[in-house]
């Protein structure tokens, strides 16, 4: 069989799909009489979101179905980039790699209803968001900085949580929230998230599908960037009594994305989940909640240069190439949340996950090299086991004292290492026949943090201050990835990265506005820092150095009267290599929000305006696990309307035009295009134009 017969019929699946969510769109809108009988009904908001703002000391939840610009969420870190004090570094049209706070990679751990999943690609082409449908989950939490244990090892930057919520039926009942999109350059979104079930159990049947062609930039140049992805995730619960749930929940979803930036697209994004959850309340007067959480997430990606464009006979791969990457992550926890009356509240448990990476890499389906055919080699494992305990104590009236630790045994297992230093084994693509050993390391890692909440008494605001310890052990693109020295001796001399930051804030909450300000600062011993390689086919290095960052995001939300409203929010990062006196890469410049928005019934109408100050703070060269940095960028400011209209109790109907005057613009935080025919050629991959967009939603 041909790959081009694989590719037709891979299409005419992905046509599949969309039709079914679309049958079942229709049959949902067939029947709101019948959902009203049994559920009560929740009415859509019509206003959309432009920059969610903190809820608590350094918490942010935002629900990812509603509407937001700019354009719907195609994955995680697209939703994410619209949070004040992230970025996103841009690669193509889809599977960017989200920053918070100017860190990223395993620095910002990223969990699906409590499970890690981790891509594969030594490239980073598949970070875990990558796999993540956003409006398939009903709640994101982001958590800032380390001032949190609970959620696992070495996050220094924050949490992200994406989550599914499922209760006990009162009595037999359904839900249905499904949307439809479609926009510029051939999107078109279809998601669906059915749920039935009774006081005995329930089922959740969640499916999507997001599709795009190639995007042009303002100046009408064509962008490598199409992408076509789905996913389908069913959960299963039983639920005996009130006080008890076991769930669950298997999960699989695929697709492509055209990279601007690589010599090779993803033409595979394979994922196969399943998490078995048992939650039981109220077992003794203190003992309130027991947890139990196992999984197993599988991701099998594939690189190639044949796919999604024509081999270039004047590149480093002139014939039709395909490099094969899977990662099996196994992992669990069990907390326990005791509480004695509303003084004490402590959450305890452990957590460990294992994962293991292969590669191969050889020729197109059909060929005498085909790279279905070879054999999966096994190049690293990595796991961690860890004990935490979070303890909040409300000491006065209006005062608490949150504070936690955790102690954490990392391991890392390294099968095709060399003896000498100067190869790097990427994706498989040594330009070495040097022998390959193995070589184990292992480290105990201590974290922790305490912060201090005040309620005012003469306003409703709340003020924090708090200082947290991370360690974090090197991850795999650190120790084994494509721009890394994967010698012995390198793998074995990278240390931990250690981070101590002070967190402070204020948060102000009435009837008409809402505002926050936070701020932090840290240190960050034997902070790893990437040396990119001066060629293509050079080997680049991971090294220690010292680090100091500090910044902080502020926002505010009025309301002039009755149906005007306003917002804005301010971020910044900043970032110092001590031991080489120059600036930390991979800084994003100052960024502004500023939104305006009218409601009148059941319509709302806004404007968004999001600037950029030029970024000339730079370490031309180095950068982290995603990309380098370019060089400095300049400034843009980009202007984008929206509006909403509820079209009755159920429907809600959406659109915008995000960069309005068609401005042709770049992040600073980018990946470098790489040479292709047919495509102009920039320093970084240009942002879309003027792009507009329609999404209709229903909730019964």
């Amino acid at each position: 069989m041909t790959h081009q017969t694989l590719h037709r019929r891979a299409h005419a699946r992905a046509r599949l799909l969309p039709r079914a969510l679309g049958a079942s769109i229709a049959l949902a809108l067939a029947g709101p009489a019948l959902a009203t009988d049994i559920l009560p009904t929740q009415q859509m908001s019509p206003v959309v979101v432009t920059a969610p703002m903190q809820d608590s000391p350094l918490t942010v939840v935002t629900d990812p179905k509603a509407p937001r610009q700019p354009v719907p969420a195609s994955d995680g870190a697209d939703l994410l980039k619209s949070i004040p004090g992230f970025s996103m570094i841009r690669k193509g049209g889809s599977n960017g790699d989200p920053v918070l706070r100017g860190m990223s990679g395993s620095r910002l751990g990223i969990l699906m209803d409590g499970g890690q999943i981790a891509g594969g690609c030594p490239s980073r082409m598949d970070p875990p968001t990558a796999y993540i449908a956003p409006e398939l989950y009903d709640r994101v939490t982001v958590i800032k900085g380390p001032e949190t244990v609970i959620y696992g090892p070495g996050n220094s930057a924050g949490v992200v949580r994406f989550d599914r919520d499922f209760s006990r039926y009162a009595a037999p009942g359904y839900s249905v929230d499904a949307s439809v999109l479609g926009g510029s350059w051939g999107r078109n979104d279809q998601n669906l998230d059915l749920r039935a079930g009774a006081p005995t159990g329930y089922l959740g049947v969640a499916a999507n599908h997001t599709h795009s062609q190639d995007y042009q930039d303002g100046d009408g140049n064509r962008v490598h960037s199409r992408y076509d992805r789905w996913n389908v995730d069913t959960t299963l619960g039983w639920t005996p009594t009130d006080d008890t749930r076991l769930e669950l929940a298997v999960g699989k979803g695929n697709g492509q994305a055209a990279y601007a930036f690589s010599s090779m697209d993803g033409s595979q994004f394979l994922r196969e989940s399943v998490g078995l959850t048992l939650v039981q309340q109220h077992l003794t007067r203190h003992w309130d909640k027991l947890e139990v959480q196992a999984y197993t997430n599988y991701a099998d990606h594939v690189m190639d240069n044949y796919t999604l464009r024509q081999p270039d006979p004047a590149s480093m791969m002139p014939m039709p190439m395909a490099s094969n990457v899977a990662r099996r992550t196994h992992g669990g926890r069990i907390a326990g949340t005791w509480r004695w009356d509303d003084v004490l509240e402590l959450v305890a448990g452990l957590d460990g996950s294992s994962s293991t990476h292969t590669a191969r890499l050889g020729g197109a389906p059909g060929s005498m090299n085909d790279y279905r055919l070879l054999p999966r080699l096994r190049d690293a494992r990595i796991s961690n086991v860890g004990a935490f305990g979070e303890l909040r104590w409300t000491f006065a009236p209006r005062q608490r004292l949150v504070s936690g630790a955790r102690i954490d045994r990392a391991q890392a297992r390294g099968y095709q290492l060399t003896l000498s230093s100067g190869t790097s084994m990427g994706s498989g693509m040594s330009s070495s026949m040097a022998a390959k050993v193995s070589a184990d390391r292992s480290s105990t890692l201590p974290s922790g943090f305490v912060r201090y909440e005040r309620d005012l008494a003469t306003t409703p605001a709340t003020f924090y201050a708090g200082i947290g310890h991370v360690a974090r052990f090197p991850d795999y693109w650190e120790l084994f990835g494509r721009h890394v020295d994967t010698s012995v001796s390198s793998f074995r001399s990278l240390q931990p990265e250690r981070t101590t930051q002070l967190d402070i804030g204020l948060q102000y909450h009435d009837t008409r506005m809402k505002a926050w300000i936070s701020g932090y600062a840290g240190v960050v011993q034997d902070f790893i820092l990437m040396h990119y390689p001066m060629t293509p086919m050079g080997t680049g290095t991971a090294s220690n150095v010292q680090a100091r960052i500090a910044g902080g995001e502020a926002g505010v939300s009025y309301a002039f009267d009755p149906h005007w409203s306003g917002d804005a929010s301010l971020s910044y990062a900043w970032g110092e290599n001590r031991t080489e006196h120059r600036p930390l890469p991979q800084m994003p410049p100052r960024e502004a929000r500023f939104g305006l928005t009218y409601t009148r019934d059941a319509w709302s109408a806004g404007a968004l305006w999001r600037v950029a100050s030029a970024q000339h703070r730079v370490a031309i060269g180095e950068g982290n696990i995603v990309g380098q940095d370019l060089g400095p960028s300049g400034g843009f400011g980009v202007l984008s309307l929206n509006g909403s209209y509820r079209l009755g109790t159920h429907l809600t109907l959406s659109a915008g035009v995000d960069n309005l005057l068609g401005k042709t613009y770049a992040e600073h935080l980018n990946a470098a295009p790489i040479g292709l025919v047919g495509y102009v050629n920039t320093v970084r991959v240009n942002e879309p134009g003027r792009t507009g967009w329609v999404k209709l939603a229903i909730r019964l």
